[in-house]
């Protein structure tokens, strides 16, 4: 099984950049202590002050699923962060394995 990686790629309504960052800051600790997350970093967009980046790296695709139904994504993401984005666009990549060891 390999590892995923999610890219999340977030911007805000109007007036509302400040609000999601600081709720961001409280998902992202959350989730970064799951047992099956590797990685989970926020990236703000240079040209655009309103869009940011998700990079999540997690230990398989189930771990994933599992984050989608903790306490913290239910609450931070979906109840306060989603209804004050502009638009959200969401992908995920199978980690390649690589052959060095």
């Amino acid at each position: 099984m390999s590892e995923l990686q999610v890219i999340a790629r977030h911007t805000t309504a109007e007036g509302e950049r400040d609000a999601v960052l600081a709720i961001l800051s409280k998902l992202m600790e959350a989730s970064r202590k799951e047992p099956g997350n590797l990685a989970f970093e926020a990236y703000l967009n240079i040209d655009d002050p309103r869009s940011y980046v998700l990079l999540e790296r997690y230990t398989s695709r189930a771990a994933f699923t599992a984050h989608r139904e903790t306490p913290h994504f239910k609450e931070l993401l979906v109840g306060q962060i989603l209804p004050k984005l502009e638009s959200r666009v969401i992908e995920q990549y199978d980690v390649v394995e690589s052959d060095e060891g």
